[in-house]
Order: C-alpha cells, then structure tokens, then sequence
C-alpha cells in the first residue's frame, strides 16, 4: 500500500492564485542490493552473494553501454536510454557540444511493471 500526504503548493505560473493541497508520496525506506539480493535469494536457488554480485556487475554495465548510444533492455524491468537536450543554432557550422545539455538516463518501465504499478491502493 502507497501512504500519501498532503502538501500545500501555488501554482508556479500564477502566484496570486490561491494554493491547493496535492497528494504526495510518502517514502517508508530504502532497499539496498543487498535487502534485495537477500529477497531474491529466499525464492531462488541462487545465494544472496550470487544475486548481489549480478547486480552490482550490472549496474557498472549499463552506463558503458549507455554511453556507446545502446539503449539496455532489462526485460520485463524495463529499457534505459540516454536523453539530453540542446541550445538550437541556425548554421550546423555554429553548433558545439557545449551546447548540449540536461543530460540524463531516462527508464521506461516494462509491461509487467506498468500493469502492477495500476492495482496501487493508498493510505493517508
């Protein structure tokens, strides 16, 4: 069950405007690898170490591959990708890539996690 709060915002746009109150995600706590190796490994045949290993491999993976323009498809998990933005130019000849910007790795979650994600019930 997600626990929710409500916090009083103004709108950014319009600061005359009278505030509203919006529901805002409350974290409980954090897992690391290894509370997750641990899950893991407590329905599967691997060891907590085995599992925390793959994970850590992974994770100093992804970003070489993210940084030679592949996407990484992690399954049902989801897909990772590099976005950024940039200042526009009028001749190609005056761009730099210092005018590249806002670099970030964007996750798009897959499938299955979508569809759990939609069965969330809330508790203030």
């Amino acid at each position: 069950m997600l626990t929710y709060k409500l916090v009083e915002r103004g709108n950014p746009s319009d600061p005359t405007a009278p505030k509203k109150l919006y529901a805002s995600p409350v974290k409980k706590g954090t897992k690391t690898i290894s509370s997750l190796s641990t899950d893991i490994a407590d329905i599967s045949s691997l060891s907590r170490g085995d599992i925390s290993n793959v994970i850590t491999n992974l994770v100093e993976r992804i970003p070489k591959d993210l940084l030679e323009g592949n996407s990484v498809s992690l399954g049902e998990l989801g897909t990772l990708r590099i976005g950024f933005s940039s200042d526009g130019v009028e001749d190609e000849k005056d761009f730099h890539t210092n005018k590249i910007k806002n670099l970030k790795v964007i996750f798009t979650p897959g499938k299955l996690i979508k569809e759990e994600i939609k069965k969330a019930k809330f508790s203030k």
